[in-house]
C-alpha cells in the first residue's frame, strides 16, 4: 500500500519539460490595418508559465509600452508599407513564433486630370489622364474617367503585378463639335472593405475641353486704290470656322492697328474696320485672326493715291453781258501724277499737267450757265475722274419777252385774273404796272368788269436800268348760252394760269442777292431805290397816257 501511493503520488506531479513543449505564443491584433505613416500598439502573449527571452523583429521603429509575466506590449510607429512581423517566445529552451500581417493604406487624397491638349481640332483625337500620385493598397482602387455625368473609362488594378506600377488610368476621344466645352473628371475609390476597413473617395478638379475647327485662310475686302485722307470701308472674314464667335480679329494697314468690329453667324466670323490712309504710295493691310492655339494670317498690298478735286477759277463770276469772261482749270498741287485737264467749252486740249483755258464774251442767254472743269488721272491702270463746277452769273438790263409779258390780254367779265407779265434781268428786276394813274396790285387776282379795261404801263427796273411797255387788256362778256359748268371749266383754267403765273416770277430769280453785292449797295439802299423807281415810273406811265 505504501508503494502504490508512492506511485500515485509520482504520477501527479508533472514532468519536468512537459508544460513548456506545451505552451503557445499569439499576438493581438492577429490582423492589422494601418493608415500610411501612422502607429500600431502590438501584443505579444504566451501559456509558458516561466517564459525566457521574447520581442518583436521588426525594421519599425518600436517601443515596449508594458510588460507581464507572459505578456509584451509594443508601440510600433511610423508605418509607410506592407509588412509581417514575428513574435517570439522561448520556454525551457525551445523558441516560439508567431507572425502579424499589416497592410498599409493611404486614401486617394489627391486625384490629378490632365487633358492633352486643352483645345482639340475637329476630328482630332485627344488624351485623357488620371492619376493618384500616392495611394495604397493598389489592388483596392478604382478610377472611372467621366465625361460630365457619362462614364468614359473605368480601370481597377486587381490583377496588378508589378508593385512600381503606377496608379493611372488613360483614355484617347476623337473629338467631335458636342465635345466642345464638356466637363472632365477623375473619380477614385479605394475599397478596403476585403481587410476589414471602409470605402475611400477621391476627385480630381473639373476640366473644360474645347474643340475647335479653322482651317481656312482669312479673305480681305478692300479697294486696291485707296484715296490719301479718305475714309474706307475694309473687312475681313473666315469661314468654317468653329466656334465663330470666340475668332479675334486684329488688322493693320502697315504699322497702323485699326479697331474693327467683329460679327459672326453660324460657322462665318468677319470684322470690318475704318481706313483712312494718310501717306501716298504702297501699303499692305493685314488681317490676322486666331482661335484657341491657332493664328491665321492674310496681307493684301494697297496703292494709296492723292487726287483732289481741279482748280476752276472765273476771273469775273458776275460779268456785265457784252464783257470778256476768263476761265482757267488747273490741277490740285497735291494731285500725283499730274492729271489731263479738260475746261467744257473749251476747244484747246491742253498737255497733262498743263492748265486750260476758255475765253469768252458774256451774252444774256450765258446768264446760270455752269462751267465745268474736268480732270482725270491713270492710277494702276484705272482712270479715275473729277469735276469741279461753277455757275457763271451775266448780269444785264431789264427786257421784256412777248412769250412772258404779252401786249394784249383778255379777260373774262366775272372772272378772277391776274395781269401776266414776268420781266427778265439781272438782278431780277421789279415790276410795277399803273393803271389810270395808280399802281395797280399785280399779286392778288382781281374779279374782271368793263372797268378793267384798258392799256397798263408796265415798267421793269434793276440797277443797270429800266424799260417799258404797254399792255393792252379787254374784258370781254359771257356770251349767251355758256352752261354753268363750263364757267366752271374757265374759272378753274384761269386760276391754274395765274398759279403759273406767279410761280415762274417767283422763280425766276438766278441771283438776286449776290447781284447786289456785285453792284455794291445795301439792302436799304435798292429797296429805297426800288421805290424811286416805282414812283418814277407811275409818273412816267401816267403822262404817257395822258
Amino acid at each position: 500500500m505504501l508503494l502504490l501511493g508512492v506511485w500515485t503520488l509520482l504520477a501527479l506531479i508533472p514532468c519536468p519539460g512537459a508544460a513548456e513543449e506545451l505552451f503557445q505564443v499569439s499576438v493581438h491584433p492577429n490582423e492589422a490595418l494601418v493608415e500610411f505613416g501612422h502607429s500600431l500598439t502590438v501584443n505579444c502573449s504566451t501559456t509558458c508559465p516561466d517564459p525566457g527571452p521574447s520581442g518583436i523583429e521588426t525594421f519599425l521603429k518600436k517601443t515596449q509600452l508594458s510588460k507581464g509575466s507572459q505578456w509584451k506590449e509594443f508601440l510600433l510607429e511610423d508605418i509607410t508599407e506592407d509588412l509581417v512581423l514575428q513574435c517570439f517566445f522561448s520556454c525551457a529552451g525551445e523558441q516560439k513564433d508567431t507572425v502579424l500581417a499589416i497592410t498599409m493604406y493611404q486614401p486617394p487624397e489627391q486625384v490629378i486630370l490632365d487633358l492633352q491638349p486643352e483645345w482639340v481640332a475637329v476630328d482630332e483625337a485627344f488624351t485623357v489622364t488620371c492619376h493618384v500620385p500616392s495611394v495604397a493598397p493598389l489592388q483596392s482602387l478604382t478610377l472611372t474617367l467621366l465625361q460630365g455625368d457619362q462614364e468614359l473609362h473605368r480601370k481597377d488594378f486587381l490583377s496588378l503585378s508589378l508593385v512600381s506600377q503606377r496608379a493611372e488610368v488613360t483614355a484617347t476621344v476623337r473629338a467631335h463639335r458636342d465635345n466642345d466645352r464638356r466637363n472632365f473628371s477623375c473619380r477614385a475609390e479605394l475599397d478596403l472593405s476585403p481587410h476589414g476597413g471602409g470605402l475611400f473617395h477621391g476627385s480630381s478638379a473639373t476640366k473644360q475641353l474645347r474643340i475647335f475647327e479653322f482651317s481656312q485662310n482669312p479673305q480681305i475686302w478692300v479697294p486696291s486704290l485707296l484715296e490719301v485722307g479718305k475714309a474706307e470701308i475694309v473687312s475681313c472674314e473666315v469661314t468654317r470656322v468653329f466656334p465663330a464667335q470666340e475668332a479675334v480679329f486684329r488688322m493693320f494697314l502697315e504699322d497702323q492697328e485699326l479697331s474693327p468690329f467683329s460679327s459672326w453667324r453660324e460657322d462665318a466670323a468677319w470684322a470690318s474696320a475704318t481706313i483712312q490712309a494718310m501717306e501716298t504710295g504702297d501699303q499692305e493691310l493685314t488681317c490676322l485672326v486666331s482661335l484657341g492655339p491657332v493664328e491665321q494670317k492674310t496681307r493684301k498690298p494697297v496703292y494709296v493715291y492723292s487726287f483732289p478735286p481741279p482748280i476752276l477759277e472765273i476771273e469775273d463770276a458776275y460779268p456785265l453781258a457784252g464783257t470778256d469772261v476768263n476761265v482757267t482749270c488747273s490741277g490740285h498741287v497735291l494731285t500725283s501724277p499730274s492729271p489731263t485737264l479738260r475746261l467744257q467749252g473749251s476747244l484747246n486740249h491742253s498737255a497733262p499737267g498743263k492748265p486750260a483755258w476758255l475765253l469768252f464774251t458774256a451774252r444774256e442767254e450765258d446768264d446760270g450757265r455752269t462751267l465745268s472743269c474736268e480732270a482725270s488721272l491713270e492710277v494702276q491702270g484705272q482712270r479715275l475722274v473729277r469735276t469741279t463746277e461753277s455757275q457763271l452769273h451775266v448780269l444785264y438790263k431789264p427786257r421784256f419777252q412777248e412769250s412772258r409779258c404779252p401786249g394784249n390780254q383778255i379777260w373774262v367779265e366775272g372772272m378772277h385774273q391776274m395781269l401776266a407779265c414776268i420781266p427778265e434781268g439781272n438782278p431780277t428786276p421789279v415790276l410795277v404796272c399803273v393803271w389810270n394813274g395808280m399802281i395797280f396790285d399785280l399779286d392778288v387776282p382781281q374779279k374782271a368788269t368793263q372797268n378793267h379795261t384798258g392799256t397798263y404801263c408796265c415798267t421793269a427796273t434793276n440797277p443797270l436800268g429800266s424799260v417799258s411797255k404797254d399792255i393792252t387788256i379787254i374784258v370781254q362778256g359771257l356770251p349767251e348760252g355758256i352752261s354753268s359748268s363750263t364757267i366752271f371749266i374757265i374759272i378753274i383754267f384761269t386760276l391754274g394760269m395765274a398759279v403759273i403765273t406767279v410761280a415762274l416770277y417767283l422763280n425766276y430769280q438766278p441771283c438776286k442777292g449776290n447781284s447786289r453785292k456785285r453792284m455794291h449797295r445795301p439792302r436799304e439802299q435798292s429797296k429805297g431805290e426800288e421805290s424811286q423807281f416805282s414812283d418814277i415810273r407811275a409818273e412816267e406811265c401816267h403822262a404817257h397816257l395822258c
